[in-house]
């Protein structure tokens, strides 16, 4: 084991780059606006630009699609439907053995909100957006399965009908002898665990240019996709044409990724086939409001954990009963966060009996995906707060807990019980240092001070194994082993690296991984550059990746913490192989051995005689003029391609057992919180995160993941949550409603390092860029739960959720309603209220408007025109605002319960681009001395977008819209001149603002 110390000072002349806090080599030029991001590309002459058209409802039957309207606006080219879609492509291939369809746009039936269900590809962005608009769907809707639990139940409704259930698949593994276990422990210990559905939010959506260039020749497309390249596959096979004619191209940056970037490959098929049927090149970038509702999500898992404890605190044994909502659709790669971990399901525990139950259910939400640490965060946040469970409830201390409990240091290689190869480590140690460094006496004196003065603070732990560079072979555990000796075996992680000479010496570097922030350039140039005894700024990185001219396989991307073990060993061992063939070149020049050579200073020279050396660049090029003077038998050493697969990641075997990574990292955390009695805010004092990830190649990129992981698991923790209503409709579709932690929020974390080299990467490196994700969440859940002393609690631990765990709820709705109130809304965003409106006409009078179309019309906000259709039902255009959204409505309007000129009932409801909405209201008149006294009670409820970007001004606005009704009402029974259009609502809101200044 070798221990890290702080590299920050100056480089010594001789030390090598790898360990070094370089800087960041890509720096420079995105600091300075130089940065070449996929909407920054130019695309060629006559490119269109698409946009989508997507479903408002969560399920219904697709009864037809219009696009007439947006084909008649000028500039618009095409429309893409289901027909074209049938006509070209195939549904995409499903990871379990399932009649589950998905193709790139609904076909019969949408199942979420925000799936896509044509495109429009016209001449420039805004023309295809206002082309959408015009795109008329019909649509019936359908009884949802939203949660869970819903979704399990007997009378769920079915997502997909050949299927014939929710659950797709179900499978039971049991490894050692769990029952045994549980039948002699002293102790059983169980909780209920639910972690919510959140993702990430890339500072840069997502990019797709692509152009169908001939039937021979197939497509060629550029996008921001991070891999892997499996699904490279996957969208040959949607598309319906061999891989060679799937021609893709990656841009040099990207702004940010966390995983989520794969879910771009269904938008790569969809406009590839937009491009066929423009007969042009497509550009399609996507919005944020696209991102938040419909890219993908975190897995939501319902997770039953039970463990065998004996008296000292030591677990025997673990049962697992998970269930995934995975969506709509079960969507490649899924079921990967499933079976991602399952070969450590024990964490950095010695457990010799295991017990697991998997279910994948569909429900009608977005399809799930990748999301930074995709599968760790759902396991550690069950089995860590099951650890702290056990502290408590024995009475042990819980770092007693973890050292009783931990991988034994002399047990490495460890084979878990569930077939993982845990390649190295000394947990115990990187413990103490957490604890010494970090300054746990301290936060312990903290928590006794609070504790005394009656405030509430806690502190938590968490000890994770962190997987990197996965084994293609996992997610096959999804599958019987009968059904995975049909299929054939699966398994390895291959990585590419590639290094050329050019004819002066200069090097390039290519690698098959899209970088998203990590520094790609920057290590592989530091790693390079000391194999071949140059600076890392005499090495160009290229990261402009292509399928047709670079080396890749399956495996090839940016997931799963695979850089740094996978990808830039695959570097180092080109650099070597590269290296042999120059210094044979060098010695026979040199008249020495092989071995007598180093390579230093920009030169290559007998070890210990600087006299008799080569310059390197003059060696390395010369192969490119005089080929014909190499050693004999060699080939010119111009390009070194090296291919690498750790061989320890074998497939799984007949018992289901499988070494699902390479690598296992090992993050230990320690977190002070205090929680506010009258706010139910989590302040955190102090975060303490302590990572050994084998050998570190820049320990200030190392850092800098550190601490973006941590940001995000601490949004995790507190913060983000996707919202869905009761009907599916999605609520968190903008930064008001889906909230992020900022760098207000964050605090600096304490970060503690320990290096124990894995033995089987070929730098000893492992992954660091997702562990924090996986273990701040349950960290902070446990020091809350500490703060609180309670057993059960759910993220994200948001004010108002913590304050229902203290034990003070909101307070009841002022609101008293009467009999004739409506009942609650069943779905939607809600929206409710009840006022009254003086107007100055008489009852009859006011009566008579409503039940007068022409005055009606003219009352109703935003109304172009209403046409009877029966007695006292009316077809209604009306346009509404919502913030920045602006949606035209085809709607219906309905008068009933008529008690002339007492009382009636209002109801409406309407579809638009954007979304529905529908409502109900009861109007009552009483005459008074100033004319008539109007009370409502009133109910809607919207879906779509624009209850995803209403969200908290929804409540207000509809305040606002029927303030404007009831004036013009009053106004038109009276005789009196209609008022000027009403400023719009952001104008009022400005208005207001500037008048509270």
């Amino acid at each position: 084991m070798q221990q890290v110390e702080d590299r920050a000072g100056d480089a010594v002349a001789d030390q090598p780059h790898v360990g070094r806090r370089a800087e960041r080599i890509e720096d420079a030029t995105l600091l300075t606006g130089r940065g070449r991001y996929g909407d920054d590309m130019g695309v060629k002459p006559g490119t269109l630009y698409a946009a989508v058209v997507r479903s408002p409802h969560a399920h219904a039957r697709i009864l037809d699609v219009d696009a007439s309207a947006a084909l008649a606006l000028g500039g618009v080219r095409a429309v893409l439907t289901g027909e074209d879609i049938r006509a070209w492509s195939r549904p995409f291939v499903v990871g379990v053995k399932q009649p589950m369809e998905q193709w790139a746009l609904a076909m019969d039936r949408v199942r979420y909100v925000g799936e896509p269900v044509a495109v429009v590809v016209a001449e420039s962005r805004y023309l295809a957006e206002d082309g959408a608009d015009l795109v008329k769907a019909r649509y019936e809707p359908l009884s949802v399965a939203v949660e869970i639990e819903q979704a399990l139940s007997c009378d769920a409704p079915v997502l997909h009908d050949k299927v014939g259930s929710n659950v797709v698949s179900e499978r039971n593994f049991s490894y050692g002898d769990p029952d045994k276990a549980f039948t002699e422990a002293a102790h059983r210990i169980e909780l209920i665990a639910k972690y919510p559905r959140n993702s990430c939010t890339p500072i840069e959506g997502a990019v797709v240019v692509a152009e169908y260039i001939s039937s021979e020749e197939g497509y060629e497309v550029s996008s921001n996709f991070m891999g892997p390249f499996s699904l490279h596959t996957v969208m040959a096979l949607a598309l319906n044409i061999p891989g060679t004619q799937l021609r893709h191209r990656g841009f040099r940056d990207s702004g940010g990724s966390f995983g989520v970037k794969q879910a771009v490959f269904p938008y790569i098929v969809l406009m590839c086939l937009a491009s066929r049927k423009a007969g042009a090149p497509v550009k399609w970038v996507e919005d944020r409001l696209e991102h938040l509702t419909a890219a993908t999500s975190a897995t939501g898992r319902l997770t039953r954990l039970e463990a065998a404890v004996d008296a000292e605190g030591r677990i025997t044994a673990l049962s697992y009963d998970q269930v995934d909502d995975c969506g709509a659709y079960l969507r490649a790669p899924e079921p990967a966060t499933f079976y991602r971990m399952h070969g450590v399901l024990t964490g950095a525990y010695a457990i010799r009996n295991l017990k697991v139950r998997n279910r994948i259910l569909l429900t009608n939400k977005m399809p799930t995906g990748l999301v930074r640490g995709f599968g760790g965060p759902q396991v550690y946040f069950a089995l860590e707060r099951l650890m702290q469970r056990i502290s408590v409830e024995l009475g042990i201390d819980p770092l007693t807990v973890y050292r009783r409990n931990f991988v034994q240091p002399d047990a490495f290689p460890y084979r878990t019980v569930a077939g993982a190869l845990l390649d190295s480590g000394d947990y115990e140690s990187l413990l103490d240092k957490a604890v010494s460094q970090g300054g746990l006496d301290e936060l312990y004196e903290r928590r006794a001070a609070a504790r005394a003065e009656g405030r509430l603070y806690g502190v938590g732990f968490c000890a994770i194994v962190e997987p990197s560079i996965s084994n293609m072979g996992y997610i096959t555990i999804a599958l019987t082993p009968e059904m995975r000796a049909k299929a054939g075996p699966k398994n390895g992680a291959i990585a590419a690296a590639t290094i050329s000479v050019d004819p002066l010496g200069g090097l390039t570097v290519v690698v098959a991984s899209s970088p998203a922030g990590q520094g790609h350039r920057t290590v592989c140039a530091q790693v390079a550059a000391d194999v071949f005894g140059l600076e890392p700024a005499q090495i160009v990185v290229n990261v402009d990746f292509d399928t047709q001219k670079d080396a890749w396989s399956v495996a090839a991307g940016n997931y799963s913490s695979r850089f740094a073990g996978a990808v830039a060993g695959a570097v180092h061992l080109a650099a070597n192989r590269l290296r042999e063939k120059l210094a044979r070149i060098a010695a026979g020049q040199l008249a020495c051995e092989v071995d007598e050579l180093e390579f230093h200073g920009g030169r290559i020279q007998v070890k210990g005689d600087a006299s008799r050396s080569l310059p390197f660049a003059r060696t390395a090029g010369s192969s490119h003029w005089a080929p014909g003077l190499l050693p004999g038998g060699m080939e010119p050493p111009l390009r070194e391609t090296v291919f690498w697969t750790p061989e320890q990641l074998t497939p799984p075997d007949e018992d289901d057992r499988v070494n699902t990574s390479a690598a296992y990292s090992f993050t230990f955390d320690i977190c002070g919180v205090e929680v506010d009695r009258d706010t139910g805010r989590v302040r955190i004092d102090r975060y303490v995160t302590g990572h050994d990830a084998g050998r570190l190649l820049n320990p200030a990129l190392a850092d800098g993941q550190i601490r973006g992981a941590f940001a995000q698991g601490m949004g995790a923790a507190l913060m983000e949550e996707f919202q869905y209503g009761p009907d599916g409709s999605f609520l968190s579709g903008t930064f008001a409603d889906y909230l992020l932690p900022t760098s207000c929020e964050v605090p600096e974390p304490v970060i503690v390092h320990q290096e124990t080299l894995s033995p089987f990467t070929p730098l000893g490196a492992k992954g660091l860029g997702e562990g924090n994700n996986m273990s701040t969440p349950p960290c902070i859940a446990n020091a809350v739960a500490d703060a609180l002393s309670i057993k059960d609690l759910t993220l994200p631990l948001t004010p108002s959720r913590v304050m229902g765990l203290i034990g003070i709820d909101d307070p009841p709705s002022a609101r008293t309603p009467s009999s004739t109130a409506p009942v609650a809304a069943k779905g939607g965003k809600a929206l409710t209220a009840s006022g009254e409106v003086q107007l100055s006409a008489g009852q009859e009078a006011v009566f008579a408007v409503l039940l007068d179309p022409s005055a009606l019309a003219k009352v109703i906000p935003g109304c172009n025109a209403l046409q009877s259709i029966g007695k006292n039902q009316y077809k209604a255009d009306v346009t509404v605002g919502i913030g920045m959204i602006k949606a035209r409505y085809a709607a219906e309007v309905t008068l009933s319960e008529l008690d002339p000129p007492n009382s009636l009932r209002l109801s409406g409801a309407g579809l638009s681009s954007v979304g529905s909405a529908k409502g109900t209201g009861m109007v009552r008149l009483e005459p008074n001395a100033k004319g008539t006294l109007l009370k409502y009670d009133y109910e809607a409820e919207v879906s779509g977008k624009v209850a995803a970007v209403g969200g908290r001004m929804l409540e207000g606005a509809a305040r606002i819209v029927l303030g404007q009704l009831f004036e013009q009402l009053g106004r038109q029974a009276s005789g009196e001149s209609p008022a000027v259009a009403s400023p719009s609502l952001w104008a009022r809101l400005l208005r207001f603002l500037r008048g509270a200044k």
